[in-house]
């Protein structure tokens, strides 16, 4: 077991315990996307999950998010064992996933309504438009606005109803260096506004040393958690700074002692 994958704190707000999930691909084969995977997520910290493609993140996140289930082990958010999604843990896809026939403000209100709470908490969606910067384009739709913003709409819809923990499957990966930079400048405002725990899902060593407090390395298939390391470096991070440059020279080496025995490529 990778150093710190079981090191229960008192303020652990996630639990994830001896979990293996496997699947059958369209060929009838048996792909074994986690095993024996266990890990505890402090209240309030920024974790990164990195890896190769194939090695079980976006897995482990769909588990989290209660959009699977595992075949063995369990997840527990708040001491409850996960079995569904629920609205203290928000989800943010790649894509965003934005209802285009809604607008930025209808959008991000979609959750309140869904369960039941608009009226009482009608005001928090000008605030939270506000906090992502997109005052002005409240009445846009989706195909209104760049890919940038509408991730940010898809982070305020999350946040807005107030989650334990917000899970991010590689939400700035189809953005352009500049915008990428920005919604992660965002993503930290937000996170140390509100001291909402984070798990992030990412292919970029870059930005998971620049937003976590730990990063979490996992193996190629059969997805296992190879290490994991604490990023001790001060806030707000420079990016050409040495110690920053030493941390991904060692993170890149480790990702490759990862990798040393490639396996099949499958898309989970």
């Amino acid at each position: 077991m990778a150093k710190g994958a079981c090191e229960m704190s008192t303020s652990s707000l996630i639990e994830i315990q001896k979990v293996f999930r496997t699947y059958i691909d369209t060929n009838d084969n048996k792909v074994e996307a986690l095993n024996d995977v266990s890990l505890f997520v402090r209240e309030g910290e920024f974790l990164s999950i990195i890896g190769p493609s194939g090695c079980g993140k976006t897995t482990l996140l769909r588990l989290l998010a209660g959009l699977d289930s595992p075949d063995s082990g369990s997840l527990a958010i708040n001491g409850h064992e996960i079995r569904e999604p629920g609205p203290e843990r928000g989800y943010v896809f790649q894509q965003g996933s934005l209802f285009p026939w809604l607008t930025v403000e209808k959008n991000i209100a979609s959750g309140l309504k869904a369960r039941g709470v608009y009226k009482e908490q009608k005001t928090d969606v000008a605030r939270y438009i506000e906090l992502i910067g997109l005052n002005g384009f409240e009445k846009s739709y989706p195909h209104q606005i760049s890919g940038g913003m509408a991730q940010r709409v898809a982070i305020a819809r999350a946040l807005i109803n107030r989650p334990s923990a917000l899970l991010l499957d590689e939400p700035m990966g189809a953005l352009d260096s500049f915008t990428r930079a920005d919604l992660q400048d965002k993503l930290l405002e937000l996170w140390k506004r509100d001291q909402t725990t984070m798990i992030l899902v990412t292919h970029d060593v870059d930005e998971a040393i620049y937003l976590s407090d730990r990063i979490v390395i996992m193996t190629p298939r059969p997805g296992k958690i190879s290490e994991i390391l604490d990023v001790q470096l001060p806030r707000s991070r420079d990016r050409g700074s040495i110690e920053f440059l030493t941390m991904r020279s060692k993170i890149l080496e480790k990702l490759h002692l990862a990798s040393a025995s490639p396996q099949p490529e499958y898309a989970i």
